[in-house]
């Protein structure tokens, strides 16, 4: 959302500062004008508040990114020195620092639950700020990790879903597509988020095939 004093033009690919709750982030316009209404509104988005933007990225801005990069690097190794420290189970996926670097996320997977509250406070120590373990499956680990689909497109979840869908083998039969659950799956093991895209189309078109025209009903 931009604020209405601002005059400044945004762009696709501009890296601006956006406020988030507490604390400030980078992110980057993926798309801009009245095209992103009309999608927002298509998927039922209405209530859902963008992200006020306070500014476009600026060269002090660069250098602090620059200095988040390298501690969220030192994050990684410190983290794995650490989890064979206490003995955990647990697979670091991603590290994310906030821009203005109130809290450190740590992004993990583990078999099961895990007791990690003596780790977060040697962490806590080692970089002086607030720290947050989150556990994640494997679809959140796709969507952060990124990649090329069997499509040659980026991954869906990295690219615009906001939400995973409940995807079941059902969407499959509907399509007439071959139960090969192999070519079905992506990347994560779990079925493609894009059988609910096809689906969504299906049924659209067959309620519009269903509405009789005026002319019809005469």
């Amino acid at each position: 959302m931009v604020p209405d004093s601002m005059t400044e033009e945004f762009l696709p690919d501009d890296r601006i500062i956006v406020a988030c709750e507490d604390t400030t982030e980078i992110a980057t316009i993926r798309e801009a004008g009245e095209f992103v209404r009309i999608k927002r509104q298509k998927a039922g988005l209405y209530g859902e508040l963008l992200p006020h933007i306070l500014r476009k990225v600026d060269e002090n801005d660069l250098l602090t990114i620059e200095k988040n990069k390298a501690e969220e690097i030192r994050a990684v190794e410190a983290f794995k020195v650490k989890v064979q420290k206490y003995n955990l189970n647990m697979k670091l996926i991603d590290v994310h620092y906030q821009f203005d670097r109130n809290k450190l996320f740590f992004f993990y997977t583990a078999d099961g639950r895990v007791d990690f509250r003596e780790l977060a406070k040697d962490l806590a120590a080692n970089f002086k700020t607030r720290i947050e373990l989150r556990q994640i499956g494997v679809r959140d680990e796709a969507k952060r990790v990124g990649g090329i689909g069997t499509c040659g497109r980026e991954f869906c979840c990295s690219a615009f879903l906001c939400n995973f869908k409940k995807i079941t083998t059902q969407l499959a039969t509907e399509q007439n597509l071959a139960s090969n659950f192999s070519k079905l799956s992506g990347p994560c093991g779990k079925l493609k988020c894009c059988l609910s895209f096809e689906s969504d189309h299906e049924n659209g078109s067959q309620k519009s095939a269903e509405q009789k025209t005026p002319e019809q009903q005469a």
